[in-house]
């Protein structure tokens, strides 16, 4: 298992957006081969800073998902609303 560390800074008064897009770039990745859960959280104090944790079945099950056109749809609504790119860290346990 892997785990994938996702993180996001939202432009200002865009989070409602953001928000939308986010959750249905989730619900996508529910059904994704090798997804087994995520989370979404909010920075306690930078509230346009978001961190999306995902755990993964294996590396390739993320590198397909992350490679989809599914996923690059949602980027291509998602990275308008952002101030910089997503910073993606993968994990394995150690």
């Amino acid at each position: 298992m892997i785990r994938v560390i996702i993180e996001r800074h939202i432009a200002p008064s865009l989070e409602g957006p953001y928000e939308e897009v986010s959750r249905r770039t989730l619900q996508q990745a529910v059904s994704a081969p090798g997804f087994i859960s995520g989370e979404s959280l909010k920075d306690f104090h930078n509230e346009n800073t978001r961190v999306i944790l995902s755990n993964w079945r294996s590396i390739q099950d993320w590198q397909r998902w992350h490679a989809s056109d599914e996923r690059k749809e949602m980027m291509a609504e998602m990275s308008p609303i952002l101030e910089t790119e997503e910073k993606i860290t993968v994990l394995e346990l150690a």
